[in-house]
């Protein structure tokens, strides 16, 4: 019996080999015509059936040594057929492109495409980023010029969202987190943008009501995912301020693939159009790469790397500012002494695996590690005439500064050096249930280790006498009515050495389905996020351990109307545990029981997608309400935040976003925003005053267009308009009192481009430039109209009436710059 049933089993595993052996297998990941993954689509062969996943990813069991046809069908896409004829066991890899159907869909078909519209999420051409011109290109460049994204400073990635400060923004780049720099303070200090725009397939922007699968911020989240190449290519890029070099590489079994990019960026042509007059040649470098390997169809591994290095040697010589009334013209001149060396680097790793367990269900490890290392050093003497100018025009002295209001040095030191290093580990799953039902799910672990030694101090000397800090309880110095007989301290003194470490605990849990109401469509997402962290300190007293959880919910309507518009309500609450600048207070100490900001979310918009022109064009409006509770207030210094870490305050966030985009030129995109906002916070109940990011009023238009009778020549715009910010408050001054702002930003940035590739098309076969994707030359000009902008006040007293005036820092005048692009096919 037993041996019957032994042969029984022989005779079926004989069978099952033969019968495998006789099948053979099609892999492969559908893209559209913009080079995004299709998911939901049906590949089909004879009675075998697969649906794509989120990647575009499918594979599909075919008859061997026999011919058969592969069709691949999308309600969105038009239908593609494809005969093969494989060999027992042989793996064919296929990666077709999916064209969009031309009429209108009834039914709204959640794609990777559409899925923004469904979410609230802005998605964002990757040949935009690259393509429009802006003194930081890159994809933070476009993002600015987004309805509820504000910055006043062109020389920074960093951005406000809907009264956020530049700490409360999530980016991804393929599902991992990524970190901005701890210790910068001006724009040149940033460096380069973390993500290389070569290297980018999909740009997905929130700027607020967001889904439980995101992180604990109040803002915003700027998701990016890089592409998975599917043959070699090549792009590099020259200018006069810089370049930068790709490659997209393929194995010949299409198992491995990779892309590789380095970015070279030097920034003088913008700091020296600046008013002070420096030797400042700041030079930026990094290399990147994401490396791809997928040894069976249900699993993948990846690998992101990043090696950043950031080096300046800043000596100021001079500065003049002119500023004041028509009537009453005020001049600042400035002779400095000293210079200031800055570095940071930073390196980046991380490593992730998906492997499908069923088509149903999908499981994800991340892992990654961030360690930067930043210094700022500097010694810096400058020399101050403040006075009055000779608004006289047929005086001989017109212009000329003809009596001084005020004198003085002041002397600015610092040693500061922090030593950073983040690691996470990750897990998430995603199910895909019956009736069009989705449950995504995650845990998170993160250690942060922080070494930071703060030493700053600054002496102001005014009129021939030291000016001691007003907190501080020492003998009034008069002088030179009389002899002053106490110490003499600095005016600002902040020192500190803290060895931090944090441990994190978070983790989410959704639930997304799509649903019938009567005979409108419906999308439901609800979730939860929690989160957990304790903060030690070496040289301190350790913090509590804190726990807080932040349900969310999304729900969307598209009705079965005749035009086509969908309507989105969202809301939840939004916490933000502090990173380790939010526990650092202004003098340097750690408070280690800071508690999270928490933000209810209140979001009412809609989409109205139509025709014009007979081309596409679609119209987003949304409405938001934010009140915020346990608010960490903080100052501004150009990009630099400084913290209170004593959750003194409370604030809300109002206001209204809208965008019109679409082909306004056949075979462009472009669009106009507008936003209204209003933020103010309430310190220790002594009533509501304008929050530093109270940016009111916001136009942004990016526009693409080429000329009729040379179609080679491309234009690109972009253009922002910005009321202006709160100007802050001197040193411990109050800020209640010094509530005046900074002149309105505007800003516009134009690029013509040459593209030697447009008619590729109709060239012959063995054309040279038939190698080239694109080969391209163009002109630059940044501020076109050459407005003086300002970032920030310099604060400098008047010795006669012991007034305070805020100087503006003016950011970059008009600069002209030459590109060439190339592309390999």
């Amino acid at each position: 019996m037993k041996t019957n049933k032994l042969l029984f089993s022989l005779f079926f595993l004989l069978f099952g080999m033969v019968a495998f052996a006789q099948n053979a297998r099609i892999t492969g990941v559908l893209l559209d015509e913009d080079n995004k993954a299709i998911d939901g689509a049906t590949v089909k062969v004879d009675e075998n059936s697969v649906i794509t996943d989120e990647s575009g990813f499918f594979a599909i069991d075919v008859r061997a040594n026999q011919p058969v046809t592969l069709s691949i069908t999308h309600p969105a896409y038009k239908a593609i057929s494809q005969p093969f004829e494989l060999k027992a066991g042989e793996t064919l890899q296929f990666n077709p492109v999916m064209n969009t159907k031309f009429e209108q869909l009834k039914d709204v078909v959640i794609t990777m495409a559409n899925r923004g519209q469904v979410e609230g999420v802005i998605n964002i051409k990757p040949e935009v980023v690259r393509n429009i011109p802006g003194a930081n290109a890159g994809v933070e460049n476009i993002v600015k010029l987004l309805q509820g994204v504000t910055s006043n400073n062109e020389l920074s990635t960093a951005y406000s969202v809907r009264g956020g400060n530049y700490d409360e923004n999530l980016v991804y780049v393929n599902e991992i987190e990524v970190y901005r720099p701890f210790l910068i303070r001006s724009g040149q200090q940033e460096g380069l943008s973390f993500t290389n725009t070569d290297l980018v397939q999909d740009v997905n922007f929130s700027s607020g009501g967001f889904q439980s699968k995101y992180g604990d911020k109040l803002s915003s989240v700027l998701d990016i995912t890089y592409r998975v190449p599917t043959k070699f290519g090549a792009s590099a890029q020259a200018s006069l301020l810089g370049g930068s070099v790709s490659a997209d590489l393929v194995s010949k079994n299409n198992k491995w693939s990779g892309l590789i990019g380095a970015r070279y960026r030097d920034n003088s042509l913008f700091v020296n159009s600046q008013e002070t007059e420096t030797n400042f040649r700041p030079r930026f470098f990094d290399i990147q790469t994401n490396i791809n390997f997928q040894p069976s169809p249900r699993w993948t591994f990846s690998f992101l790397g990043n090696i950043s290095q950031n080096r300046y040697n800043y000596q100021p010589l001079t500065r003049q500012t002119n500023f004041g009334t028509i009537d009453e013209p005020i001049a600042l001149q400035v002779f400095y002494d000293g210079q200031e060396k800055d570095k940071y680097e930073t390196y980046f790793g991380a490593f992730k695996t998906a492997y499908k367990v069923s088509d149903n269900f999908t499981l994800k490890f991340i892992g990654s590690a961030y360690h930067a290392i930043e210094q700022e050093h500097f010694d810096i003497n400058a020399a101050y005439f403040l006075g009055e100018v000779d608004a006289n025009i047929g005086s001989e002295t017109f212009g000329d500064v003809v009596f001084s209001r005020g004198i003085g040095e002041q002397l600015n030191h610092a040693r500061n050096d922090l030593d950073a290093f983040i690691a996470n580990a990750e897990i998430k799953g995603s199910h895909k249930l019956p009736k069009e039902t989705t449950i995504e799910w995650g845990f998170r672990y993160s250690r942060e280790d922080i070494r930071d030694r703060l030493v700053e101090w600054e002496v102001i000397d005014s009129a021939g006498f030291s000016l001691n800090p007003p907190i501080v309880d020492l003998p009034i110095n008069d002088q030179p009515y009389n002899p002053y007989t106490g110490p003499l301290v600095p005016y600002q003194n902040v020192r500190a050495l803290n060895f931090t470490k944090i441990d994190r605990l978070s983790g989410f849990v959704q639930w997304s389905k799509k649903a019938k109401l009567g005979t409108s469509d419906i999308w439901l997402n609800v979730g939860t996020r929690a989160h957990n962290w304790s903060v030690k300190n070496e040289f301190g007293q350790d913090g509590k351990s804190q726990t807080t959880f932040s349900p969310r919910a999304q729900f969307t309507i598209k009705p079965a109307w005749q035009r086509d518009v969908l309507f989105r309500v969202s809301g939840g609450l939004y916490h933000q545990p502090p990173m380790y600048r939010e526990l650092r207070d202004s003098s340097g100490t750690v408070n280690p029981d800071v508690k999270a900001q928490r933000s209810i979310h209140y979001v009412l918009g809609g989409d109205y997608s139509f025709k014009l022109w007979d081309r596409p064009f679609k119209f987003t409006a949304e409405a938001y309400y934010k009140s915020l509770s346990d608010v960490n207030t903080y100052t501004l210094d150009n990009v630099r935040i400084r913290y209170r870490a004593n959750n003194d305050a409370k604030a809300f966030v109002t206001g209204l976003d809208m965008r019109l985009n679409g082909e306004f030129v056949p075979g462009t995109e472009s669009w106009f925003s507008f936003s209204y906002m209003k933020t103010e916070e309430n310190l220790n109940d002594r009533g509501y005053i304008a929050r530093p990011t109270d940016q009111r009023l916001k136009f942004g238009v990016l526009f693409q267009d080429y000329m009729p009778a040379l179609p080679n020549v491309k234009v690109y715009i972009n253009m922002v308009y910005n009321t202006g910010l709160p100007g802050g408050s001197p040193s411990y001054a109050d800020p209640y009192v010094y509530q005046s702002r900074l002149r309105d930003y505007r800003r516009a940035d134009v690029g013509f481009s040459y593209v030697f590739t447009e008619n590729n098309d109709k060239r012959a076969e063995g054309h040279w430039l038939r190698k080239f994707q694109d080969l391209s030359l163009g002109f630059e000009i940044f501020n076109m109209f050459n407005n003086q902008n300002a970032i920030t006040n310099t604060w400098v007293r008047d010795v006669y009436t012991k007034n305070q005036y805020g100087i503006p820092n003016y950011m970059t005048t008009r600069v002209f710059n030459v590109k060439l692009s190339a592309r390999l096919n």
